[in-house]
């Protein structure tokens, strides 16, 4: 069968579908992540947490989808990806998706009964089941910049050689701490365009301020990080495009700042950062012409601004190795076959549309903001 796309094109069209998903997944179920970390905090009595879960309840497990696609075009795209990275983040994973399991189980059950201390340890369970998977999504991040802690044998088996207490460092706690930031402001631009006026929406806005600066200080900050402090990969006599998938193949070596390699040679790519830090100064204006809008609008600019820096800062790799550089994976020497890209490539530009389409159309049916009154009359609501 003759395929119309080489392999380089293919490989680099993945990583920026790759790229597309990963964003997809903070632009939706990121604002349900933030809203369950700013819950304890924006509502105080049970009628106003009430109204902020009912900003989210009917979104959140639609949003899911991103989070399997994600995982889905990771597991078909780049095998080796997964792999190691499924293995060696097992705990970290496992973490991250017991906290999204106490997401479902907060929402049914939070109502079942009256008692205050009920509902209140729910609603602490709903932040856990927001603040974590940031965090922990933050950390991971974190990790793919500096490297993991894997080596490939001779025979492709991988080995890990790190911990779960080992993923968290001064570095990846703050592109952690960066991550709540983010998905904490982009949380608060939902609520400001979701409910009604009043102390609620006023402590929402309160809130993205304070995210909104963080935002841009832990990203300036850990910018900083990566340019002095030695993290990231160089390219060196790296395997040719078009070659097969063998890590072995390839040659990296360390070099300081490498990370910032990638806006000399394609200075377009520099659009990403600057996208990151204008976005939450928009979101900032927003908030202070109290335009919902133009606020959410700021928070989705920085969300893109943020992921898009990491990856155009590390292409072409995906997940370096801390230990021994000849083992790290990259667009090139990681991904699945020419014939698995495209018809991969030819499903998804059938179904992605109709994600979207689906996503755009539940987003206008269920429009409009939630109001106390709806929370007290409405029977179906949380």
């Amino acid at each position: 069968m003759h395929i119309p796309l080489d392999y380089e094109t293919l490989r680099v069209i993945w990583w920026a579908l790759l790229g597309v998903l990963l964003i997809g997944f903070a632009l939706t179920d990121g604002y349900d992540l933030g809203v369950g970390a700013l819950l304890p905090f924006v509502g105080r009595s049970d009628e106003e947490r009430r109204l902020v879960i009912n900003a989210i309840a009917p979104h959140w497990e639609g949003h899911q989808v991103w989070f399997i696609l994600g995982g889905g075009a990771i597991f078909a795209a780049w095998p080796f990806v997964y792999a190691v990275s499924f293995s060696g983040f097992y705990l970290a994973m496992f973490l991250v998706l017991a906290a999204l399991i106490l997401r479902p189980v907060s929402f049914k059950y939070r109502s079942k009964h009256a008692d205050a201390g009920w509902r209140n340890r729910w609603d602490w369970a709903l932040f856990v089941g927001g603040f974590v998977p940031a965090l922990v999504f933050g950390v991971a991040v974190g990790n793919v910049l500096i490297g993991a802690p894997f080596r490939l044998d001779s025979d492709l088996r991988m080995t890990y050689e790190g911990s779960l207490l080992g993923l968290f460092t001064p570095f990846t706690l703050l592109t952690g701490l960066l991550s709540v930031a983010m998905l904490a402001l982009h949380g608060a631009a939902w609520l400001a365009v979701k409910i009604e006026e009043g102390p609620v929406l006023v402590r929402a806005r309160g809130m993205a301020r304070i995210a909104a600066v963080l935002t841009i200080a832990l990203f300036l900050i850990g910018g900083l990080m990566v340019a002095r402090g030695g993290m990231g990969m160089a390219i060196r006599g790296m395997v040719d495009a078009n070659g097969p998938s063998n890590p072995l193949l390839s040659a990296s070596v360390v070099a300081p700042g490498a990370w910032l390699g990638n806006y000399r040679a394609h200075p377009w790519m520099v659009l990403a950062p600057v996208l990151g830090l204008v976005g939450p100064l928009v979101a900032l204006a927003g908030i202070a012409a109290r335009r919902g809008w133009l606020n959410l609008a700021g928070t989705a600019m920085a969300t893109t601004g943020i992921i898009a820096t990491v990856g155009c800062s590390m292409f072409p790799f995906i997940l370096p190795s801390s230990i021994d550089p000849r083992s790290s994976l990259t667009v090139w020497n990681a991904s699945s076959s020419h014939m698995t890209l495209f018809i991969m490539l030819i499903v998804t530009v059938i179904f992605l549309p109709v994600v979207l389409a689906y996503t755009a159309w539940v987003m206008k049916m269920l429009g409009g903001r939630v109001t106390l009154r709806d929370v007290r009359s409405n029977p179906d609501f949380y």
